[in-house]
């Protein structure tokens, strides 16, 4: 006997892709699902859904090639009107200072224009992630409604460039551990440009952070980048038809007690 089962999966709350799942008669053996992407999220606004560089660019400066970076889902946690601040680590509500390995983070944002990758000015980069525990600020279910803390935006200068200063992530059940990150462009209160994705870290740096203090109190991460379901996926803008999270590492760089990482941003804007 062969039973097929298709399952409608939701991740973070939002439906994203179908399971399929073969059954095999005796001795009942379930075969590996996989997960499959069809195309664009119902979701995806047309502003969003223009964001994705299909192709590549050359960085003038070094004659590097770089493609369009994948999307990937928002998520529940994201709330807009966060802090213009490159300094997320701190909650305004009571200057109280998130504990954690510091981590400092720069984004290069390019728009392909002509087969060149053109910094882009003006565009507002969101960032949000976890606290060492893997709690989020701003969420009624976790207790901390009103509060702000690692989350926060900055605006792109003429080089394309935004930097913030913050701690390595924890992690939460079901998840690996991952940056969220959004790029928005406005004419006036309209919203012409957005943009949204994961970064995520290599899984021997997430089980080494995790030995150390205030992470050790949680214990170590649960969910591998493998096993990630958003990770593994591909990507909403069709770009990536799975595995997504492999074109979203940040590798790390060690600076003093924490690290710094860099990534590039490519989208384009018309």
């Amino acid at each position: 006997m062969l039973v097929i089962v298709l399952t409608l999966v939701k991740i973070d709350g939002t439906t994203t892709s179908i399971e399929l799942q073969v059954v095999k008669g005796e001795p009942d053996e379930k075969l590996p699902m996989r997960l499959v992407q069809f195309g664009f999220l119902p979701g995806l606004s047309p502003s969003e859904k223009t964001a994705s560089a299909s192709g590549t660019c050359t960085l003038s400066s070094n004659s590097m090639r770089l493609s369009g970076t994948p999307q990937q889902i928002e998520g529940p946690y994201f709330v807009d009107q966060m802090p213009n601040r490159s300094d997320i680590r701190s909650d305004t509500s009571d200057g109280s200072i998130k504990d954690g390995i510091p981590l400092h983070l720069i984004f290069h944002v390019y728009d392909v224009d002509n087969g060149q990758c053109v910094p882009l000015s003006g565009a507002k980069v969101d960032i949000w992630h976890t606290d060492s525990q893997g709690i989020y600020s701003a969420v009624n279910e976790m207790g901390t409604l009103g509060k702000n803390f690692l989350r926060g935006y900055q605006v792109t200068g003429g080089n394309g460039t935004v930097e913030f200063s913050t701690i390595y992530p924890g992690w939460y059940e079901g998840r690996t551990i991952h940056i969220h990150d959004k790029v928005r462009m406005f004419n006036g209160s309209k919203t012409n440009l957005e943009w949204t994705s994961q970064l995520y870290f290599n899984n021997s740096m997430n089980q080494l952070i995790h030995k150390q203090s205030p992470y050790s109190n949680h214990g170590p991460p649960q969910t591998a980048n493998e096993q990630d379901v958003v990770y593994s996926s591909g990507s909403v803008d069709g770009l990536v038809d799975r595995n997504s999270g492999e074109h979203l590492i940040m590798n790390l760089t060690k600076q003093g007690s924490g690290y710094v990482g860099e990534t590039n941003i490519v989208l384009k804007t018309r």
